[in-house]
């Protein structure tokens, strides 16, 4: 039985990917959320809902935590574990704080979901990629195992880019409304350009300073927009933005 403790986007997309098709496994959902945990009991008939995260806990022999990580002292503080497998999505939380908050469960795994797993088109890192969680997340797509947890938490600072890449999108339908293009007609426009060059990376493997030489033509517009940019040095902003998500998730692993 697999126990899901935190049902929020990420928890739900793993239950969805986890149940489509025939083979899919016994889940057993914490009861907070209530309107995401009861779509997900109506839809598929492999998931339930516990009584209470203890009782979750009790019949899980492997429990997914996806809480929030402000939340995951609150919320683990009253369990009692034993004996079994913990897979935990907590940005910034490393396996010895893990350890304290889960005793005596030993066999503790690290995992990085993003939502294509809800698809089975995920690439999911794991610390350290150990059995059942290696077998869970290639059901998701596949699993890149990582050996060492501070490499682990570099994947983990590159998806804090994940907003800033909608708010990027947001800018440019907001400069297409400001000049006479209807809103709602900018936005689909602009997110049809990203979605197809979103398709066009799958089934390859992606080369980006290649594919940014095949989109700028030599003289042209998106040439331009690229030299603009590095002038006004959105690309150091970039690695600003990640040096400063590191330094935060080893403050925070620190207590700081």
């Amino acid at each position: 039985m697999l126990g899901v403790i935190g049902v929020g986007a990420i928890g739900a997309a793993i239950v969805a990917g986890l149940s489509e098709g025939c083979d899919a496994p016994a889940i057993l959902l914490s009861p907070r959320n209530a309107k995401t945990v009861a779509e997900l009991d109506a839809t598929y008939p492999n998931v339930r809902v516990a009584d209470s995260n203890q009782a979750l806990v009790d019949q899980s022999d492997v429990v997914l935590l996806c809480v929030r990580p402000v939340d995951a002292r609150r919320v683990m503080s009253d369990l009692t574990f034993r004996d079994q497998s913990l897979i935990s999505v907590l940005a910034g939380v490393p396996i010895k704080a893990l350890r304290e908050l889960a005793p005596p469960v030993r066999d503790i795994v690290r995992a990085i979901p993003l939502p294509a797993v809800s698809a089975r088109r995920g690439i999911t890192p794991l610390y350290p990629a150990t059995e059942p969680a290696r077998s869970l997340f290639n059901r998701l797509g596949r699993v890149i195992e990582v050996a060492d947890e501070t490499v682990f938490d570099r994947y983990s600072a590159a998806t804090a880019t994940l907003a800033a890449h909608f708010l990027y999108m947001h800018q440019i339908s907001n400069w297409l409304a400001a000049h006479g293009i209807a809103h709602t007609q900018a936005q689909h426009y602009v997110a049809a350009m990203f979605a197809e060059l979103a398709s066009s990376l799958k089934g390859r493997d992606p080369d980006f300073q290649e594919l940014m030489h095949e989109h700028a033509t030599p003289g042209g517009i998106n040439e331009l927009f690229c030299q603009v940019m590095g002038e006004e040095g959105a690309w150091k902003t970039v690695d600003a933005g990640l040096d400063r998500v590191w330094q935060a998730l080893m403050d925070r692993q620190n207590g700081g």
